[in-house]
């Protein structure tokens, strides 16, 4: 494989590690948890692997190192700094015993399944150190949760003589690792089970989780192509950009970019939710920033939309929590499969109650249109591929023009748009996501080396030197509760939003109405690697806020 002048000089930097990581080391157990919520049916659900303690690794004497063969999946979308999890985790195996074997299932769960893998060796995982991407082995979507691909994971599993499999996934892909642990415990294989918290989306997050990788990464990404655009803007001076970025269900991105970039307008899914606003509402808040900046001589902007809002709408998301169920065929859980697309959307308007069909005839022709035919392959509406970013523009200009109409200056409008999604999911891992990520691998050794099973690698106290971070583990049913999803109740992460009352948001809040009418923007610049400690290793806004070290 060819190499970039960047990644050969990538390749020599050294992730560093917490102390605590360096020496032989100890799970120091702390209380027995229980789930966040719907505690009784979690349990039964999982009596082998609930109500374990959260551990944090402290330095020992000794430990175990004996050789151990460890397979690695990496499960979903991808997200900056997977390469790193596996090294970290290569060179944890490796570091308790050098028999020791890392074999990674190709092309996701679906790997592991269809018996997929190779040996992961030295000149291997050199050639990936540092970089993005996950096409060391490559990822899937394929849900490990029903029993037959469990037996077939577990003979391959045996024939390569693996006694723990990671899994580097998001809240749905440690839901089916924690499936996956409760199934193999209680059946004695003998094989354990680690998570790894991975999702730029930022929603895999909690008390013990401080933050998910790839979200730091991909939000200076983000934030550097917005602070281009802004200096365009604010160049030209002629255009509104409507910049919509990752984050389905929940408003993360947008937030932590917009602390970053100080836009003139930032939508957050969450507060849409609460305030229970309707889609004109939206449409008019983002229209009144407009029409004030033209008063002001200023007919230029920008307005950064998380690509799930049109979800958060009260009266929508009711709409789509139907669509979700009428379109699920109840006797398989599978989506339901219709002639043709005219008979799909007849299906859809004849099955639905009456106050969401208001709803769904209210919206653009194309956009009802594309709710009720674009699904994804567990048969969920298609959020994403709405163009929310066009529609919120499109439906500006009407009400603008509306507003002329009754004498109200407006000023001109003209609207570019864009989508930042792909452009940051294997971006090459900033410092902090480059050691964080380490870290979680080398992490997760020792906590196959303790015994574990069941638990998701974490690491705290992370706005401070690497040095200082605390590494541990945590039971992955400590994270879950009940929720409907395809027309059934079933165990699930719960997913973190945007707090409206944490520290990071309330900051955006008090500045934003300046930020709306003012011409206030920040070019952050690309990622940096080397430089100043304060510039290369800093953590996101939103976590430096939500500790209270900023």
């Amino acid at each position: 494989m060819e190499k970039s002048a960047l990644q050969i000089a990538r390749a020599a930097y050294q992730p560093k590690l917490p102390k605590a990581l360096k020496g032989a080391v100890k799970a120091k157990e702390g209380k027995a948890t229980e789930s966040v919520g719907n505690q009784k049916e979690i349990k039964e659900l999982f009596p082998n692997t609930y109500g374990m303690p959260v551990v944090e690794f402290v330095p020992a004497e000794s430990e175990n190192n004996e050789a151990v063969n460890v397979g690695v999946i990496l499960s979903g979308g991808q997200a900056p700094g997977g390469h790193n999890v596996i090294s970290g985790l290569f060179d944890g195996v490796k570091s308790l015993n050098k028999e020791s074997k890392l074999y990674g299932f190709l092309m996701g769960p679906g790997g592991l399944v269809d018996h997929k893998y190779m040996e992961i060796t030295d000149e291997l995982i050199d050639e990936y150190r540092n970089t993005g991407g996950f096409d060391i082995i490559g990822s899937g979507r394929t849900k490990l949760e029903k029993v037959d691909q469990f037996e077939k994971g577990i003979e391959i599993l045996r024939k390569l003589g693996i006694k723990a499999l990671v899994i580097i996934g998001g809240d749905d892909s440690n839901t089916n690792a924690c499936v996956l642990a409760e199934y193999y415990a209680a059946k004695k294989y003998g094989v354990q089970v680690i998570g790894c918290p991975k999702t730029i989306d930022g929603d895999l997050k909690n008390e013990q989780i401080e933050t998910s990788f790839g979200f730091d990464t991909a939000c200076k990404t983000y934030s550097e192509l917005i602070g281009n655009i802004q200096r365009d803007c604010n160049s030209s001076r002629k255009y509104w950009h409507f910049i919509k970025v990752m984050g389905r269900s929940a408003s993360h991105i947008a937030l932590e970019c917009a602390l970053q970039t100080q836009p003139n307008v930032c939508l957050v899914s969450e507060e849409v939710e609460q305030k229970q606003m309707t889609l004109d509402d939206v449409v008019t808040l983002i229209a009144k920033a407009v029409a004030d900046r033209a008063e002001d001589g200023n007919n230029y902007g920008t307005v950064i939309v998380p690509e799930g809002i049109i979800e958060f709408i009260p009266a929508i998301k009711k709409l789509i929590a139907q669509l979700n169920e009428v379109l699920t065929d109840p006797a398989t859980g599978e989506p339901r499969e219709f002639a043709s697309a005219e008979e799909q959307i007849a299906f859809v308007k004849s099955s639905i109650e009456a106050d969401n069909l208001a709803v769904l005839e209210s919206l653009p022709a194309d956009v009802a249109r594309q709710l009720c035919l674009d699904r994804d392959p567990h048969g969920n509406v298609q959020v994403s591929l709405i163009e929310t970013e066009k529609l919120l523009s499109r439906m500006v200009d009407t009400k603008l023009k509306q507003w002329k109409s009754e004498g109200k200056y407006c000023g001109k409008f003209s609207a570019q748009h864009h989508f930042f999604g792909y452009e940051g999911r294997c971006a090459a891992p900033s410092n902090y996501d480059a050691d964080y990520c380490y870290s979680l691998g080398y992490n997760a050794s020792r906590l196959i080396a303790s015994g574990k099973t069941g638990y998701m690698s974490i690491v705290k106290n992370t706005t401070a030197p690497a040095d200082e971070w605390v590494p541990g583990g945590v039971p992955i049913t400590m994270m879950m509760n009940i929720e409907r999803r395809n027309g059934a109740n079933k165990p699930v992460i719960r997913k973190a939003l945007v707090e409206l009352d944490g520290a990071p948001f309330k900051y955006y809040a008090s500045h934003r109405d300046v930020w709306a009418r003012k011409t206030s923007y920040v070019y952050p610049g690309p990622i940096q690697y080397f430089g100043p400690t304060e510039v290369c290793d800093r953590c996101t806004l939103t976590l430096a806020l939500e500790q209270g070290k900023k």
